[in-house]
């Protein structure tokens, strides 16, 4: 994979951190860095996917839709009861 060089502004105790994590790992500060931003990217997509099967289930149901789960329904509760269908 391809490396890019950034400079970025940040605090000087989430520096502090990550210095302190990167020795206790014995790998790079930017591996560091690397790696908190691939969660946190990994979380947001995760969230946005989220989002968009919510947004997907929010549709209200067809009548075509109302009907087939009614019959799955009086199906499982057959079974339920140990009746055939």
């Amino acid at each position: 994979m391809a490396q890019m060089k950034t400079a970025i502004s940040i605090s000087k105790d989430l520096f502090q951190d990550t210095d302190r994590i990167a020795h206790e790992l014995n790998i790079p500060r930017s591996r560091v860095i690397a790696l908190a931003l691939e969660e946190f990217i990994r979380r947001y997509q995760n969230k946005k996917l989220i989002e968009q099967i919510n947004e997907a289930y929010a549709d209200p149901m067809t009548s075509d839709e109302k009907e087939s789960l009614d019959i799955i329904r009086s199906q499982q509760k057959k079974l339920g009861r140990g009746e055939k269908w």
